[in-house]
């Protein structure tokens, strides 16, 4: 599953050219390429999708969303495989119990099976 995950600039720096900044998900901190947004600065509250801030949002919103996404249990798996912030590869298991997805639209028998 890939989501798009709320989180607030707390670092901005330039990288060969590239923005790039740290952001903070409610205490778990990745770093996230900032190139699609240049009006980003320290404070603001982004949607950060695959590593990438693709759009801001409000801060009530963005920690609103936050404390759904994590009573529904979905944002350490997806914090887990969150692009260039990674200090090494996630290992997701298929047979973890804790990496269940989520689909409102699959009928009971079959939620959280999401194997191909």
């Amino acid at each position: 599953m890939c989501l798009g995950i709320p989180g607030r600039i707390t670092e901005i720096r330039d990288e060969a050219g590239l923005a790039m900044g740290k952001v903070d998900f409610g205490g778990v901190r990745k770093d996230a390429c900032l190139a699609y947004l240049p009006e980003a600065q320290l404070g603001d509250y982004v949607i950060i999708h695959v590593g990438f801030a693709i759009s801001k949002v409000d801060e009530a919103e963005a920690l609103k969303t936050l404390q759904i996404l994590d009573e529904m249990g979905v944002m350490t798996p997806e914090l887990m495989t969150m692009g260039p912030g990674m200090d090494e590869p996630a290992v997701v298991s298929d047979d973890d119990p804790a990496f269940v997805v989520f689909n409102p639209a699959l009928p009971p028998a079959t939620m959280g099976d999401h194997r191909s």
